[in-house]
């Protein structure tokens, strides 16, 4: 089992730009999989953006060349940079990590406003 905890979610402007963290409670270098998702009200939730152990990344269409996934091993964080940011973009991110064998651990989320 390991801990999430993300940071970094907001109130942004259309077309700006915030940085999320997900900060692990032990290493993160043997998880096979990190991601991030979201959900908006009224929604199902949605897969954002995720990336192995490996470095190999993936991206819903809806973000695709706005978003970038990355994780650091030293730090045992996961990030999730976003820039151009819209309106549908509002919602509650989590992020995710998967280990074979063992299943996912989520975080608790992080609101995320887009409005002017």
């Amino acid at each position: 089992q390991v801990q999430l905890v993300e940071s970094g979610g907001g109130l942004v402007q259309p077309a700006g730009s915030l940085r999320l963290s997900c900060a692990a409670s032990r290493s993160i270098s043997n998880f096979n999989s990190m991601g991030w998702s979201r959900q908006a009200p009224g929604k199902q939730r949605e897969l954002v953006a995720t990336i192995t152990s490996g470095g190999s990344t993936n991206y819903a269409d809806s973000v695709k060349g706005r978003f970038t996934v990355s994780r650091d091993n030293a730090k045992n964080t996961l990030y999730l940079e976003m820039n151009s940011l819209k309106p549908e973009d509002t919602a509650v991110y989590y992020c995710y990590a998967y280990l074979a064998g063992v299943g996912f651990n989520w975080g608790q989320g992080t609101q995320v406003t887009v409005s002017t």
